[in-house]
């Protein structure tokens, strides 16, 4: 657990919470809501095209492929557990602080 966020490591990958607002003018971070990332998507929820934005958006943002980003809990919820593989905590958590999420 690094500060507020709930970011763990984990076998497969690091593992954090997201709120998800969808339909929103444009992806993007919005800061942090009790221990999880909000970020604001543009697509649509429905079908699957607001995760796929998340997960694409996320991958893009920590410089990752986007196979490497998986929603693990919360498909069809908008709080969702992210497992990102391939970086550590630490790059996750700092990632964060570079686009002015600070806890």
């Amino acid at each position: 657990m690094n500060g507020r966020l709930n970011i763990t490591s984990q076998a497969d990958g690091v593992h954090f919470t997201v709120k998800v607002v969808p339909g929103s003018s444009k992806t993007d971070l919005a800061g942090i809501l009790g221990d999880m990332i909000k970020v604001k998507v543009a697509a649509p929820p429905e079908k699957g095209k607001a995760n796929k934005c998340l997960t694409e958006f996320i991958a893009k943002l920590f410089g990752i492929r986007k196979t490497d980003v998986s929603v693990v809990a919360g498909q069809t919820n908008p709080v969702k557990q992210l497992c990102v593989s391939g970086i550590s905590a630490d790059k996750v958590v700092e990632t964060f602080k570079s686009c002015g999420i600070s806890y």
